[in-house]
């Protein structure tokens, strides 16, 4: 298997993609509804959906990761954009190197920035 996507739904999808593209730069899909940027092997799409309406209130339930060399290079990157800051870039306890930080969109939806990982 391989991973292939997320979706995240919104009932203000336009928001999000405006969001996204700020962050993440231009999409490298628009097909319908449907507005795709991808990172690495995957997709991260943005797409109406009538079952989920207003804010994430539970944005800890599911976070999506982004691996990146620069975590807080990204970091300033994104925030100058305009992304929304949970927390700061900071070191994973035991992981002495590492780096985390966690972003959110106009959903309340969490995504983090993190070092690579040997798994």
């Amino acid at each position: 298997m391989d991973f292939n996507s997320i979706l995240i739904g919104s009932d203000n999808a336009p928001a999000l993609v405006d969001y996204y593209t700020k962050v993440l730069g231009e999409p490298g899909m628009v097909m319908g509804p449907y507005t795709s940027w991808k990172i690495g092997s995957g997709y991260i799409t943005i797409a109406p959906h009538s079952e989920v309406h207003g804010r994430n209130t539970m944005p800890g339930r599911f976070i999506w990761n982004i691996e990146t060399k620069d975590v807080a290079g990204q970091f300033e990157k994104m925030k100058a954009a305009g992304a929304i800051v949970i927390t700061a870039p900071y070191e994973f306890e035991g992981q002495p190197g590492s780096s985390i930080a966690t972003l959110a969109d106009p959903d309340g939806n969490y995504f983090q920035l993190l070092s690579p990982m040997d798994m």
